[in-house]
């Protein structure tokens, strides 16, 4: 069998590119035409690295998903606390109000939303993200527990769905045009449900 000529880009930066397309428009309204034009290759290019546009959606979600789970474990493992790294957490978040970064949401909640219950990879994927979350608030919900900053009787599971869930709230509101008031208010009440 012959091998197919050497790529001539790179894959990692056209997955970084396809990314913030999909990001920006989400999985089905991104076509392949606006996926090949940010990532300047060809078709046959993408075919050859990729697949197809699922498999390039795919690589985008979990190259997302991998780098905001190590950015946020290397910030609680940073934190002072476990508590001040969840606080730290929502209360930044809430602040990025009407930023453009606040208008593009978060890919893996704008997927899951988007792809919903559909029973495909790609739905799948978009759940397995949304899952890593929830473990990474878990993971910190037991050490707060742990730290004596949140009751040890309540159950942790339970929290971290809470926290997820909040998150996903919060980025909806903040993508929609919330103020940053708003979106601090909401924050405070959900950092009491922590009490």
């Amino acid at each position: 069998m012959t091998r197919g000529r050497p790529l001539a880009f790179s894959p990692d930066q056209a997955i970084a590119q396809a990314m913030q397309v999909f990001w920006a428009q989400g999985y089905n309204s991104a076509s392949t035409r606006d996926l090949l034009v940010a990532m300047q290759i060809s078709r046959s290019s993408l075919y050859q690295a990729f697949g197809n546009k699922e498999q390039l959606f795919l690589e985008a979600l979990h190259r997302y998903r991998d780098n905001l789970v190590a950015r946020l474990e290397r910030k609680l493992t940073a934190s002072p606390s476990a508590l001040t790294f969840i606080e730290g957490l929502f209360r930044d978040t809430a602040r990025d109000a009407c930023s453009e970064r606040a208008a593009l949401g978060c890919l893996i909640f704008n997927s899951a939303s988007e792809l919903g219950q559909r029973g495909d990879v790609p739905s799948r994927e978009a759940a397995v993200a949304v899952a890593a979350i929830k473990q990474l608030f878990h993971q910190a919900v037991l050490q707060a527990q742990a730290e004596g900053d949140i009751d040890a009787n309540r159950d942790a599971a339970m929290l971290a769905n809470y926290l997820t869930l909040s998150m996903a709230g919060l980025r909806t509101l903040l993508k929609s045009g919330a103020s940053a008031e708003d979106a601090g208010g909401a924050v405070e009440q959900v950092l009491i449900g922590l009490r």
